[in-house]
């Protein structure tokens, strides 16, 4: 996992739904929709918390007996990628 504290870019909408959030991109005018997991991620990316430490929420939110790190990161690197993220 990195040290790095990723945070949500500027300029992006979105709007919560039953089954996750809707990301609206205006920059590329495009709609990204989160599932419950990735949304969780998504939100937590407000540059307070690294990959591990958001990995290690996630497990206490879902009980799981390990941080799912390497989920998370795939997770962190995707919005970084798409741009959602930095």
């Amino acid at each position: 996992m990195t040290n790095e504290r990723p945070r949500t870019a500027q300029g992006l909408e979105f709007t919560e739904v039953e089954d996750g959030l809707i990301v609206y991109q205006e920059s590329t005018e495009r709609v990204h929709h989160l599932n419950t997991t990735a949304a969780i991620v998504f939100q937590l990316c407000d540059g307070s918390r690294d990959a591990t430490e958001i990995a290690s929420v996630i497990a206490e939110l879902f009980g799981l007996e390990h941080p799912p790190a390497d989920a998370v990161e795939s997770c962190i690197a995707r919005f970084v990628q798409e741009r959602l993220v930095r």
